[in-house]
């Protein structure tokens, strides 16, 4: 077996046996990785507390055929902040699901390792109401999901956008609309977050078009993922 080293995300865990967990990691150069994390639930366990979500660690794992083993575990960054704070840690938990839901085993994917830490900083850091939306909206984009948001999907048109279906692939004008019905505001604020002003739309505080823009990130990620996103429950 090969001894490898890398940093990684704690998505989460599964309990195997009496005493050990299955751990799943999004890591900086492996991409997913699901490791066992021996004698972790043993309260004299060096590490067990470094391996729960959604903590940033620096990790040595020996490679194994299907799962690998995980032998050193520093902590990077705990996100006290979002331990502490309920809706910060339903929030992240939400977009560590849709992590684990949406990436491949072994397959790196750098920018999503990155993306990912860098949203568990922002909601630790602000917690923006657009916050978790945002995060679906770039997730969706960066794994070829991206949907149209500039013009009509179906006839190009710029303007009179007035709904959202993730069959025709984004927003729809008055003469093709179908899906969701969507507002003005939350049109404006789906062309911030895929349009380059996603700190724009951060910016922006809690109203209905932002509650609109997370319920319809939701619906969508749920569309491409074909199952519910269990953790979305917890926020309602």
């Amino acid at each position: 077996m090969a001894l490898y080293r890398d940093q990684g995300v704690v998505l989460r865990t599964y309990k195997l046996g009496e005493a050990d967990r299955i751990v799943s990691f999004m890591t900086e150069r492996h991409g997913k990785v699901r490791a066992v994390a021996k004698g972790v639930r043993k309260t004299k366990s060096k590490f067990g507390a470094r391996l729960e979500p959604p903590t940033h660690v620096a990790l040595q794992l020996y490679e194994g055929r299907e799962l690998d083993i995980v032998t050193q575990a520093e902590s990077i960054d705990h996100f006290k902040a979002i331990r502490e704070d309920l809706d910060r840690l339903t929030r992240a938990v939400t977009m560590l699901e849709a992590v684990d839901q949406l990436s491949l085993e072994r397959e790196p994917n750098p920018d999503l390792y990155r993306m990912l830490v860098g949203g568990l900083k922002a909601i630790a850091d602000k917690n923006s109401p657009l916050l978790v939306a945002g995060f679906h909206w770039k997730l969706l984009a960066l794994e070829g999901f991206r949907p149209v948001v500039e013009h009509c999907a179906s006839c190009e048109r710029e303007d009179g956008l007035v709904a959202f279906d993730p069959e025709v692939g984004g927003l729809l004008c008055t003469d093709h609309r179908q899906g969701t019905r969507v507002s003005p505001e939350a049109v404006d604020m789906l062309q911030e977050i895929l349009g380059g002003r996603l700190a724009t739309a951060l910016e922006r505080p809690a109203s209905p078009g932002t509650h609109e823009v997370d319920q319809l990130a939701t619906r969508v990620m749920e569309h491409h993922l074909e199952r519910r996103l269990r953790s979305v429950g917890l926020l309602e």
